[in-house]
This record gives C-alpha cells, sequence and structure tokens, in this order.
C-alpha cells in the first residue's frame, strides 16, 4: 500500500491573501492554487522547474486590470506576476515562483477580421494555427511561422517577438503587429500603436506611467541613437528584448517596439490587432540530399541567391527520429531509402501567385541545382513537393524536430539551452564548424535544424541533467557559445526569447544595459512583473543566472534508477507541449481539449507522475516493488486499510494522490499520445500503474469491477440478450445504473448473435482440427477473425457482414473461439488480471497463428492493443494479430479481380483515433483496397469521438464525452450533406457514439464495400 502523500510545498500566506483579494474584488476568471495545477504549470519546454504559488486564469480584460491593480497596492508589492500563453519557451520565459497569469483557457477569441483592410484583431490567448483556420476563406494568413504553431499563443508571440521559417520574407511577430493592448502595472489598459511627435508630445506630458514611459523611450531612442546603431547587429533577428532599434521608424514612435519580446516584463498584452498577409496560392518545396551537415549549410548561401521563399536544414539525427515517427509515413515518397547516406537535407521552398509562375522559378532553380551535382561541398540529388498539400507534410515533419529530438534513446537527451543563436548567413558555416568542435571536445551528441536563410540554426547537445557532473556543463559550453556568437557578430537569441539566458543581456547589450533597465523602471518600478529576465529595474535586484534556477534534472535525480526506469513511458516529457495542439481535429488530446485544463493533457499528467514518483521516494518507497507485493496479496488482505482510508478521503483528508488521480481519471485511455506525441510519452500504461497502487489504499468504484468484468459475463448474457436488453430500456433501471452505478446510456446486446450468422454462413470455429482440414487452395486464401466483446457481442452485425464480405470475395474465414482480450482490465489498473488473461489469451492465439493462417481483429483499439500492452507484457509472445485493411491490403491483386463485380461508389472514411495515431500506415491500406476494388474512399482528418472504450457511458464523464464529440465529429456528420450512407466509421467507439448524440448510424468500411458488391452468379 502506498502511503498518504499529504507534505506539498504549501501556498505562501501572501498569495493565498492576494487570492482571496482577487475573488473580493470580482474576479470572474478561474483561480488554481491546488498543488497539481503549481506542479504542471511548473515547467515549460526548457530545462528548468520552478514551483509557481498559484495559477490564475483570467477570463476578460477587466480580469486583468485587477490583478495588476491589486499588485500595485501597498500590502502586496512583493507578490510576483508572470504571464503564460500556449508554455513552450525554451528558455523559462513563463516560469516563477509567484503567480502564474495563464491567458490561454479564456481569452482566446478572434474578436474582428477585416479581410479588405487585411487585419484581425484577436486576444492574447488565440493560437496561431487557430486564427489561420479562421483567415484561410479570406485567402489569408498572419505570417510568422512557427514549429509550435498549433499551441503557441499570438501573446506568446508577441512576447518573444517570435520568428521561424521564412523569417527572410516574412519578418518577426513585430512587423505584423498594428495595435497592442495592454494591461500596465496598476491596472490602466494602454492603447498603442505608431503615433506621430504631436501625439507624442501630449502623451508624453502625462503625470502617469504611460507618460513616464513614452518619454523616456524617446529619451532614449533621441539621445542613444548612434550607440544604438552600432549595438545592435544587422541581422533578420535583431536584438529583441526592448527593441531600441526600432523605437522610431518611419518618422514615427513605436512603443510596440519595446513590447515585442518584452516577455511580460513590462505589462499583460491583453489583445492586438495584426496585419494580414495573402496566402500564396502554389508551393513547392525542393528537398535537397547532402553527404555532411556541413556542406548543406555552406551550400544554403548560394541557394539562397535564387531568392527562394525560405531555406530550412535538417541533420541526420532529426532525419533518423523522423524516420522511426509517426510522421514519416506522410513524407516517406520524398526521402526514398537509398545506399548513400543522407547526412543533411536542404528544404528550398518557392511560392507564387500562379502555377506558371512557379514552374518557372522551379525550372530555374532546379536547372542550378543539376549543374552542381557531383561537385564537392553540393547535393547528390534532390526530390520536389508540389501543391500547399504536399508541402505542408514536409514543413509538418520539420516542426516535430523540436519534439523528435526529445525521443532519442538513452538517458542522454538533447536539450535546449544554447539552441537558438543567430549569425550573419555568411558566417554561419564558419560559425558552426566552431559550435560543433565546442561540443565534440565535450564529448557531447547533438542534433541540429533551423533557418539556414536567417543564420538560425537550433542545436540541442544531449545530456543527462540528472547527472550533476553532465549538468555542470551547462555554464561551460553556454560561455563558449556566447563568445562564439560575439565572434562571429551574432546574438544568442534569435528567436526563442531570453528567460533565463537574460544573464548574458548585459554582456550584450553593454553601454545600453541601463537604457533598458531605466524602460522596465519606468514600467515595473519594483520588479513584480516576470522578475530576473530581460532587465532589472535597477542595481539592487539581479538577472537570473543559468546555473542558478532550480532544473528539472535536479528533482528528477531524486528518483531511484528502477522506478525511473519503471515509469519510462512518462517520465521523458520534455514539455514541448504537443498535446496542446489547439486543432479539434487532431486527435491528441481530446480530454485537454475538452476542458482547457493543462492537468488533463499527457504533458500535465506526465509532469504529475514525476512528482509522485519523487514524493514517494522521499518516504523511501519504491513503486514497482510495492506493485509486485500488492500484486501477490490477496483481495481482503487489505480491505479494512483501505475501507479506513477512503472515509478519511469522504473528511476531505489532503493527499497528493486525489490531485493526481483526478488527472488520471480524465485520461480518455485512447492511446492518442502514445502514437503522437514526439517523446513517445504513453499516459494509458503509466496511468495503470498508478491506478492500481491508488487503489491498493483506496476503495474502488463499483464500475471498475462491472466494466473490467464485462468482457467475461458478455458470452453468457449474450445467449439470452432479451435479460439484459429489457430491463435497460426501463427508466428505474437506467436511472440506478447512472446515479448508482456510475454508467449511462449502456449498449444494447446484439439481437442476432454471431454465432448464429456463423451457421448461416458455414463459418466454422478456428481449431486444430477446421485448420487441418483446409486444403492448400483454401489455406493461401484463409484468414482467422480474432474477436473482441465489442463487435461480437454489441454489434455482431459488423463481424457477420465481414465473414459475408470475405466469403463474397472469395476468401475463407475461421473465426478464433472468443477470450478476453483484457483492454477493459488494463484501462482501469487491474495489472494482475490483466497480465493472466494476456497470457491466456496469448497462448491460444499463437497455437492458431503457428498453422500459417494470419490473425486479424475487427476493432481497431482491441486489435492494437497487442501490439502495444501485450508486447510491452509479453514480449516477442505477444500474437501478431493485424488490422483487417493490413491483411487486406496484402490480397490487393486478388481484389482487383474483384472489381467487375461491383458499382463504383464514392465514400468517406471516418476514421478510429487510435488507427489515426497507432497505425498510421493503415489508413492508406483503407485507401488501396478501395482502389482495388473501384471504389473511391476520402480519409477525413477529425478528432476523437470522445467514447474510448467505456470512458463515454461513465456518468461522470458524459458531458466532457459530449464535448469532444461537438468538437469534430459533429460537424463532420451535419456538414456533409447528410450524405451519411456514404460515410463509414471503422472503430465501434466511433459509431456507437455518433448513433448516441448524433442519432447517425455509421457503418464499417467492409460494410460499404458489401453493399457495392454484386453477389456471383
Amino acid at each position: 500500500m502506498i502511503p498518504a502523500l499529504r507534505e506539498v510545498d504549501e501556498v505562501q500566506a501572501l498569495y493565498l491573501q492576494f487570492l482571496e483579494a482577487l475573488k473580493a474584488g470580482g474576479f470572474r476568471g478561474d483561480i488554481s492554487p491546488t498543488y497539481a495545477s503549481r506542479t504542471v504549470l511548473s515547467t515549460d519546454n526548457s530545462i528548468y522547474q520552478v514551483l509557481p504559488q498559484a495559477v490564475v486564469y483570467p477570463r476578460d480584460i477587466h480580469d486583468l486590470q485587477l490583478i495588476a491593480k491589486l499588485a500595485d497596492r501597498e500590502e502586496f508589492h512583493q507578490v510576483v506576476l508572470s504571464p503564460r500563453g500556449g508554455g513552450t519557451g525554451t528558455n523559462g520565459q513563463s516560469l516563477t515562483d509567484g503567480l502564474v497569469v495563464d491567458i490561454s483557457r479564456h481569452m482566446n477569441r478572434i474578436l474582428e477580421i477585416n479581410a479588405e483592410e487585411r487585419w484581425a484583431r484577436v486576444q492574447a490567448g488565440v493560437v496561431k494555427d487557430q486564427l489561420n483556420a479562421a483567415l484561410k476563406p479570406y485567402g489569408l494568413f498572419f505570417a510568422p511561422e512557427l514549429s509550435t504553431s498549433n499551441r503557441a499563443t499570438i501573446g506568446g508571440m508577441i512576447n518573444t517577438d517570435a520568428s521561424g521559417q521564412g523569417s527572410c520574407l516574412y519578418g518577426k511577430t513585430r512587423d505584423h503587429v498594428l495595435e497592442l493592448s495592454t494591461v500596465l502595472l496598476g491596472g490602466e489598459l494602454w492603447q498603442s500603436a505608431p503615433i506621430g511627435d504631436d501625439t507624442l508630445r501630449e502623451v508624453s506630458a502625462r503625470d502617469d506611467r504611460p507618460g513616464k514611459v513614452h518619454r523616456i523611450c524617446d529619451e532614449i531612442a533621441r539621445d542613444k541613437a548612434e550607440l544604438i546603431a552600432h549595438k545592435f547587429p544587422k541581422l533578420n533577428r535583431c536584438l529583441t528584448g526592448y527593441d531600441l532599434a526600432h523605437i522610431r521608424e518611419g518618422g514615427e514612435f513605436n512603443l510596440n517596439s519595446v513590447l515585442c519580446g518584452s516577455e511580460g516584463t513590462l505589462g499583460f498584452i491583453a489583445e492586438a490587432k495584426l496585419n494580414l498577409l495573402p496566402i500564396p496560392k502554389c508551393a513547392a518545396l525542393v528537398n535537397l540530399k547532402y553527404d555532411n551537415f556541413q556542406d548543406a549549410l555552406r551550400d544554403a548561401k548560394d541557394l539562397m541567391e535564387a531568392g527562394p521563399t525560405s531555406i530550412e536544414t535538417v541533420d541526420s539525427k532529426v532525419l533518423q527520429l523522423a524516420m522511426e515517427d509517426i510522421v514519416w509515413h506522410s513524407v516517406s515518397e520524398f526521402f526514398p531509402a537509398e545506399e548513400r547516406p543522407v547526412k543533411g537535407i536542404n528544404l528550398v521552398e518557392y511560392t507564387a501567385d500562379s502555377e506558371e509562375e512557379l514552374e518557372q522559378l522551379l525550372a530555374k532553380f532546379t536547372a542550378h541545382v543539376d549543374a552542381m551535382i557531383g561537385q564537392p561541398g553540393k547535393s547528390f540529388g534532390y526530390t520536389i513537393a508540389r501543391g500547399h498539400a504536399e508541402v505542408n507534410r514536409i514543413w509538418a515533419m520539420r516542426k516535430r524536430a523540436v519534439g523528435l529530438l526529445g525521443n532519442a534513446q538513452g538517458e542522454k537527451r538533447p536539450i535546449p539551452f544554447v539552441e537558438d543563436t543567430a549569425v550573419p548567413p555568411e558566417n554561419l558555416a564558419d560559425f558552426i564548424a566552431e559550435f560543433r568542435a565546442v561540443l565534440d571536445d565535450a564529448g557531447l551528441d547533438y542534433g541540429m535544424f533551423g533557418h539556414v536563410d536567417a543564420g538560425v540554426l537550433h542545436v540541442r547537445p544531449a545530456i543527462d541533467m540528472k547527472d550533476p557532473e553532465q549538468a555542470a556543463q551547462i555554464r561551460a559550453i553556454t560561455d563558449k557559445v556566447v563568445a562564439l556568437t560575439q565572434k562571429y557578430k551574432g546574438l544568442l537569441w534569435g528567436e526563442h526569447g531570453k528567460g533565463v539566458r537574460s544573464e548574458y543581456a548585459p554582456e550584450f547589450f553593454g553601454e545600453l544595459y541601463p537604457e533598458l533597465q531605466r524602460i522596465k523602471a519606468a514600467f515595473d518600478p519594483r520588479n513584480q512583473l516576470n522578475p530576473g529576465k530581460i532587465a532589472t529595474p535597477s542595481r539592487a535586484s539581479s538577472l537570473l543566472k543559468i546555473d542558478q534556477v532550480t532544473t528539472r534534472g535536479e528533482l528528477d535525480r531524486q528518483i531511484p534508477v528502477q522506478v525511473w526506469d519503471g515509469y519510462s513511458e512518462g517520465v521523458y516529457c520534455n514539455g514541448n507541449g504537443a498535446c496542446f495542439n489547439w486543432n479539434p481535429d487532431d486527435a491528441m488530446c481530446p480530454s485537454y481539449k475538452a476542458t482547457r485544463e493543462r492537468i488533463h493533457s499527457p504533458k500535465g499528467r506526465a509532469s504529475l507522475v514525476r512528482e509522485w514518483l519523487r514524493l514517494l521516494a522521499a518516504r523511501g518507497v519504491d513503486p514497482v516493488e510495492t506493485a509486485r507485493k500488492f500484486r501477490e496479496q490477496s483481495f481482503f488482505v487489505g480491505l479494512p486499510g483501505r475501507i479506513k482510508n477512503s472515509l478519511a478521503k469522504m473528511r476531505g483528508e489532503y493527499d497528493f494522490n486525489h490531485e493526481v488521480n483526478d488527472a488520471m481519471q480524465g485520461c480518455l485511455a485512447c492511446k492518442s499520445c502514445s502514437g503522437q506525441c514526439p517523446i513517445k510519452v504513453d499516459v494509458p500504461e503509466f496511468r495503470s500503474k498508478f491506478l492500481e497502487l491508488y487503489y491498493s489504499r483506496y476503495l474502488r468504484p463499483l464500475k471498475d469491477y462491472v466494466v473490467g468484468g464485462l468482457e467475461f459475463v458478455m458470452p453468457h448474457l449474450a445467449k439470452v440478450p432479451q435479460l439484459y436488453n429489457w430491463p435497460l430500456k426501463l427508466k428505474p433501471v437506467t436511472w440506478l445504473l447512472e446515479r448508482g452505478l456510475g454508467l449511462a446510456d449502456s449498449p444494447l446486446l446484439a439481437r442476432k448473435s454471431l454465432y448464429k450468422t456463423m451457421a448461416e454462413l458455414g463459418v466454422p470455429f478456428a481449431s486444430a482440427a477446421s485448420l487441418e482440414a483446409l486444403g492448400p487452395a483454401q489455406r493461401s486464401r484463409a484468414v482467422i477473425i480474432v474477436q473482441d466483446a465489442f463487435t461480437s457481442y454489441f454489434d455482431a452485425e459488423v463481424v457477420g457482414d465481414l465473414l459475408k464480405l470475405l466469403k463474397q470475395l472469395d476468401f475463407v474465414p475461421l473465426v478464433a473461439p472468443f477470450k478476453a482480450n483484457g483492454k477493459p482490465l488494463h484501462v482501469h489498473g487491474f495489472l494482475r488480471q490483466f497480465q493472466r488473461v494476456a497470457e491466456n489469451n496469448s497462448a491460444m492465439l499463437n497455437e492458431l497463428a503457428a498453422s500459417g493462417v494470419p490473425l486479424v481483429g475487427v476493432d481497431p483499439s482491441m486489435t492494437l492493443t497487442y501490439r502495444a500492452e501485450y508486447r510491452k507484457l509479453l514480449g516477442e509472445e505477444a500474437p501478431k494479430v493485424q488490422l483487417v485493411q493490413e491483411w487486406l491490403a496484402g490480397q490487393l491483386e486478388h481484389l482487383e479481380q474483384q472489381r467487375p463485380r461491383l458499382t463504383p461508389a464514392r465514400f468517406h472514411l471516418l476514421p478510429h483515433c487510435s488507427e489515426q495515431t497507432n497505425a498510421a500506415a493503415s489508413l492508406k491500406d483503407w485507401q488501396r483496397i478501395f482502389e482495388a476494388l473501384g471504389l473511391e474512399l476520402h480519409t477525413e482528418r477529425l478528432g476523437c469521438c470522445g467514447m474510448a472504450g467505456t470512458y463515454g457511458h461513465e456518468t461522470a464523464h458524459k458531458e466532457t464525452s459530449r464535448t469532444i464529440f461537438q468538437q469534430s465529429w459533429a460537424p463532420r456528420l451535419s456538414g456533409t450533406g447528410a450524405d451519411t450512407e456514404k460515410l463509414l466509421a471503422s472503430g465501434y467507439s466511433c459509431r456507437c457514439q455518433s448513433k448516441r448524440f448524433a442519432g447517425v448510424s455509421l457503418r464499417h468500411p467492409f460494410q460499404g464495400i458489401l453493399a457495392q458488391l454484386q453477389p456471383e452468379g
């Protein structure tokens, strides 16, 4: 039994008073001082971990003003505030030991789009991709491109003056900011835009904070103009963080040049008016291959002379990690395997407003490349992606580079601490050669990618931060890289902001640093706003130091090695935040999308389990060993203790275990994280381990036993389905199930059993005898259907139609005797029982597989259990069970012979989220199958349906399940012209959910095929 975890870092009294004052003042947003929320927001995508005192989620500008006004009161002068957007910073920009102000949860509305004048007004919490999705119908987009564009907020982009791919053409965020609405300390809302001298004189004459700010900024811009011109490097990236060089431009004064890149140290960006650009009508990407990365860098300068839209570079380490990732199936055609190893790639993009113009640009460029192929230091080959769809697939692979590097094997993982340098592009190759020498001399591996056209390369050395000796290298390497960037007339901070690395600001700004301090003091005289970053208001306070801020590694090293290894599916999360993806049509992560709560995300749950393991270690508890002992105990041994502890829980006794449990209960166990997360964080895996131990201390709800035992009772209930179905139609019974047991909308058993259909079709059970009876010709066309409880008993018609289809297509189907798969047991943490079930089921399936006849599953989620949970438990002893489409895709020649028997038709596939994220290649298999049969299939991109096994049937989750369904599935079902006959869904959960919430009965893909098949003769 695990202990209660009651001793956690408590919130300081001052901050509790501040939170109470917020409530009393009419704060309309959310306030969370829980240890779970604080833990989850103690990290970003950097190496640091700083525990805040609390988190507040303002609902509107009024809430932001209330926060700033209260902080200006004398009794709260020691309160520290730090704004947070997407939390994807690589330098700890949003980390604080004070109060986190998370703007992303509520302040995320697009307020106005003026397509004619090409501008949009948005709240700071709007995500970049969210904005561009809304702009697409107008043919417009917000230009600065980021690898984190699906979760980076506009406020975060403004605060770091972000830029990325294509910046040589499109510039930085600052270049597209027209107006800002900023809440200043004290609560004043200030609207800033470029102003003339007359307006500037009026504002400067004011006796308030805005007046002082304008006076000081104007003085600096005028009096220090010559020094600014000398100090600020002539780079595409400039010297962000109070951009003195652009305070005055075109004869106007622009305060936004100071606010952009200020990282929340001057005020709270609440709203922004943004400049928009027309989307290029045509695009192409030339993918150049090199023998080594240095050649790719040096060649980029020559390639830039051809005038492309952008050039991005990727090294062999990133490329290899991409090959092992879900993203590779979508881009592999552009990087065919060949004997000559690819050690570097340049991605050269061209855009145009007509195909003719694009082809002219491509022809000129490829002629140049063709002439250079074979010469030393040049590319040895290339491929071309044409059209936005193909180009965007490759950019998606490049965007995953940040996360992919974190998935390198071993304890040494590439991390960000010197990964954002910028030098003049002509100096980049020489600079990187010396940079690599520094890392090579330190004996470090590393990965590299970036924007060679802008002279920005992201270099991530691999270090195990749990090792104090390795962690000590952070200082030595950073100091050497700082010297290198100065030698090559560059910057330490290219586009990812300063954060903790602001330590080096005085060194780069030199005599101008005191001017930055004057600006900081004008806005924030007491150093309350994100202190220690960019600049301090006086000499009395200091900037943060890169080796004096707590790192995640310092805390992680408190977890014993055997425990770390035992929870490897969660502890390596590097905070890249891919699970915060805004897009509702993306599978990961449905619980976060529905709740907008960070604790209900893979990153949140991984953060919590790491802290849970650390707290257990502090108590001398090994959860791996505790779980082993628990599995050996009788259920009744710990029952008195579980009853006692559960009563204490009911009395409200605090235990951090409860906070972790709340986060784990919100997980759908859809496995999207295990496939889509670049680090391969697998929440369902460590969730099941946590639940097993949580319920070693506390009583389980009865519903868990019902759900866990479902597979074992279904075969018996199916013999008399009316005895099960009839009570479920009675309101008193459904009320009792929902209120008492916690299960809602329970599905009904199929009226016609699968076994009756098998008898009608003459389909036998697979057994040694039936398999031995097959002749050579039959055996070559035979397949064994592996049953699962959901389709065999609740959706038997689907399995029956599969058997009909296979027989009509001249295959020889057999059905494996039903045995429990065990997935519901695993999902709910019954790991001892799951092991027994998995071993028993595997023994039977392996015996059948020994015949050489392939095993095929029907439901994607249940089938993929064999290659995930079974494989993790049993290794090579796990049975090889294919998805039905994977097997059929190997029978294309046979299927093509059946084509004349099918009536052509067009269908749309609504895939199961597990297929999309854990068997992505199988979606192409469906298309190949339909094409072979003369049918057309378009695979829709959409998110989770919200059912996920029994999750959606649990009363506590019903409304969240509905919300998830409404986000992606509901619009697709109602927006297709309502021709639901042409919509196909491969997942049982998806079909069930569509019927439940939309009243739409969807067919399985092979039912769609069956409907078009004309019987022989």
